[in-house]
């Protein structure tokens, strides 16, 4: 445990600004976003919430993510509401437009997100998914050279029969971590069975149940400190692989 300790140290809690940012899906919906700038020649990691949620849900920890060596990019998805008293503002003009906002909708949104990010600096994104955004950021992810990475928190078959995740696997081409809760554990075994186990390591917590999403990472979380591990853990094993 003290070592843990340790390494939690290198992603010290603390308070970052933020700016707002707005770019457009291809449908022309304005997607809102909380922009982290740690170094304009840094890469980007994408922060997309789950279901219900907002930018909020990366609030604590945008900030601790950043000291791995990114910029973050915090996105109003269309499918969502609010989380941390911060409402989704994509979702609210997707609305008033009358556009459809399930869950695959959102796919829009995380490609123009990818784009708009990869332009800032040139260098490929990690894509950080929660829930259904998680599921949609492994999707999206295969044979894009513009994304390097993807940590998945509690990825699922969430589309029905319009999208089905676990044969879009067949061969993934890019390194990730598949975080879960203890109860999930053996359903995102199976979901991920089609990606090469060189490429992904499957997380679940030990000293407890753990938590559906990236919520796993608040500090309010019991097991927020094996979840941060992993985290180092897998971004000291990939940094720098292209």
């Amino acid at each position: 445990m003290k070592s843990i300790v340790l390494l939690l140290a290198l992603i010290p809690l603390y308070v970052c600004g933020q700016d707002i940012v707005r770019f457009y899906s291809s449908d022309s919906l304005p997607i809102t976003a909380y922009i982290y700038e740690n170094d304009p020649s840094f890469p980007y990691m994408i922060l997309l919430h789950q279901g219900g949620y907002s930018k909020g849900e990366y609030i604590e920890t945008a900030p601790r993510l950043m000291n791995l060596g990114y910029n973050c990019l915090a996105v109003d998805l269309r499918s969502g509401e609010q989380v941390n008293s911060i409402p989704n503002e994509t979702a609210r003009e997707a609305k008033k437009r009358n556009l459809p906002t399930n869950y695959l909708d959102a796919k829009k949104d995380i490609e123009a997100a990818i784009d708009y990010a990869y332009n800032l600096s040139k260098k490929p994104v990690v894509l950080v998914g929660s829930s259904y955004s998680a599921s949609l950021a492994l999707y999206l992810a295969k044979n894009n050279q513009k994304v390097k990475a993807v940590v998945a928190f509690s990825p699922g078959e969430y589309f029905g029969n319009d999208l089905k995740i676990q044969s879009h696997l067949l061969n993934f081409d890019k390194p990730v971590l598949i975080a879960c809760s203890q109860r999930e554990y053996p359903y995102v075994v199976e979901l991920t069975k089609n990606i090469h186990n060189n490429l992904k390591t499957i997380f679940k917590p030990q000293e407890g149940q753990g938590e559906h999403g990236s919520k796993a990472l608040w500090s309010t979380s019991p097991t927020s400190k094996e979840y941060w591990l992993s985290i180092l853990m897998f971004f000291n094993k990939n940094n720098g692989k292209n």
